[in-house]
């Protein structure tokens, strides 16, 4: 019988989507096949400390710290990968367990922006997802629509501001949004999920608040113009060979799909799968993949667009390397509708990842001497 690889599932993390992180991973490990993986939780607290254990997960989530959860660090020697857990019964006051694959469950800064892939990548460790470049690529909305317009993808007309303009050349921002953008705009912090830090800006002194506001999360802002559109989303999978899922839409409670429409509202509507028509969903799908592959993402991705309600045209919003991963996600449940269930989807993204490693590990890294 082969022995279960371990599998490091790490969640939390420092960015302003820890909670989404920990619903995430809390289905993620219910639904990995404990005959062939050994599930090692690691917990990243608010503060960038790591721990695991059996309770490292309801650490996070009470914010404490009980027994069963000691400090862990992670060994990025790609001859021995795995973790050092501190222990009050060993000598060194430290313990070595080795670790075969990572699910980071990771959304938003220092966890789906390249930061902790980078890490694995330095430890020589398989993980679920895209590389260093797709996940720092898909975190950076103004870096990502490039990426889309160079593929031939369609995307909103857009502004790209930086602190420093902003605060020497205000009056000039503000003219050129009216001119270039109109009203009401959407300002969004340029490297951030969940809807965190964005607005919508109906004037000019709407939008200097909402910039302000921005201006807290990141130095780099996106100011969008305003689709009047319905919002639809499509999930991808796989690393060379890509396939698209059944589109679903979201039917947001409140005036855009904003941080309390997402989490702490229930009122928002998921219509999985949508019906939009064999043309426009097939449209949906290649946008989808083609997204995918102009950021060069692997394993997963939710893609998101407008659909303008005005002439049907499709417009591509941006791209998720690590999206919502409950059970009751739109990623997750566009998968199901088109005929992968949950814990099939799971499986599936582990055998990616170790796929995507060992196709990595065959190739050179220097010529032959």
């Amino acid at each position: 019988m082969n022995q279960r690889k371990r599998v490091a599932v790490i969640f939390g993390g420092r960015s302003g989507e820890h909670i989404v992180s920990l619903r995430s991973a809390s289905s993620i490990m219910e639904a990995i096949d404990q005959e062939k993986y050994e599930i090692v939780p690691v917990g990243i607290n608010r503060d960038g400390s790591w721990l695991t254990g059996p309770d490292a997960w309801f650490s996070l989530w009470e914010n404490r710290r009980p027994e069963k959860a000691s400090t862990a660090v992670m060994v990025t020697d790609p001859t021995r990968p795995g973790l050092l857990i501190k222990s009050s019964e060993k000598a060194n006051g430290w313990v070595f367990e080795t670790i075969d694959l990572v699910f980071p469950v990771l959304h938003g800064t220092c966890g789906e922006d390249g930061t902790i892939q980078g890490l694995f990548e330095m430890a020589g460790l398989p993980y679920v997802g895209s590389g260093v470049l797709a996940s720092s690529t898909g975190m950076d909305k103004a870096v990502m629509k490039v990426l889309f317009k160079e593929a031939g993808l369609p995307v909103v007309p857009h502004l790209v501001l930086y602190r420093e303009q902003w605060l020497s050349h205000q009056g000039m921002w503000l003219d050129q949004v009216q001119e270039e953008i109109g009203y009401p705009a959407f300002v969004k912090p340029a490297n951030l999920g969940s809807s965190v830090g964005i607005s919508k800006a109906y004037d000019s002194q709407a939008l200097i608040a909402a910039v302000e506001e921005a201006l807290l999360y990141d130095h780099k802002l996106l100011i969008e113009q305003h689709v009047e559109g319905r919002e639809i989303e499509c999930g991808v999978i796989g690393n060379r060979e890509v396939t698209a899922s059944r589109p679903g839409e979201v039917i947001p409670c409140n005036d855009f799909y904003d941080y309390r429409a997402k989490y702490l509202d229930d009122r928002s509507g998921l219509v999985v799968p949508v019906e939009l028509g064999s043309d426009l969903e097939n449209k949906i799908k290649e946008y989808s993949v083609r997204a995918f592959q102009a950021i060069e993402a692997a394993g997963l991705a939710r893609v998101d667009f407008f659909l303008n309600r005005s002439d049907q045209s499709v417009i591509v919003n941006e791209i998720n390397t690590l999206p919502g991963f409950t059970n009751i996600s739109m990623y997750p449940k566009m998968f199901a509708a088109s005929g992968l269930k949950y814990s099939a989807l799971v499986d599936r993204l582990l055998e990616l990842a170790v796929e995507r490693h060992q196709y990595r590990q065959s190739l050179l890294s220097a010529p032959p001497e």
